[in-house]
C-alpha cells in the first residue's frame, strides 16, 4: 500500500461511508487518535504525517462499527485489504 494523500482519502472514506466524521485536531493523543463512539466521531492528531495518519486509521478501523454493505464496491475492496493487514 502506498502512503499517499489519495490512499489516505480512500481509507477515510471507509469510515465516512459508515457514518463516522473524521476530524484532525491538536491534542495530547498517546495513540494518535480518539474515538467518540456515541457521536461517531474520530479525532486524529493533526500533526501526524500522511504515513502516520494512514497507519493510525488502519489500526483504528477494526475498532469501528463499519457497515460493510453500506460501503461502495471500491471501499469494500480496500476495507477487506485493510482488515487483512490489521489482523
Amino acid at each position: 500500500m502506498k502512503f499517499t494523500q489519495n490512499t489516505l482519502d480512500k481509507v477515510e472514506r471507509i469510515a465516512e461511508e459508515s457514518g463516522y466524521v473524521m476530524r484532525y485536531e491538536r491534542g495530547s493523543f498517546q495513540s494518535g487518535y480518539c474515538i467518540l463512539q456515541a457521536k461517531k466521531v474520530v479525532v486524529l492528531n493533526k500533526f501526524l504525517p500522511t504515513e502516520g495518519r494512514i497507519n493510525t486509521l488502519i489500526d483504528l478501523l477494526p475498532q469501528l462499527n463499519i457497515n460493510f454493505d453500506a460501503l461502495t464496491l471500491e471501499s469494500q475492496k480496500l476495507y477487506s485489504e485493510v482488515m487483512a493487514i490489521a489482523v
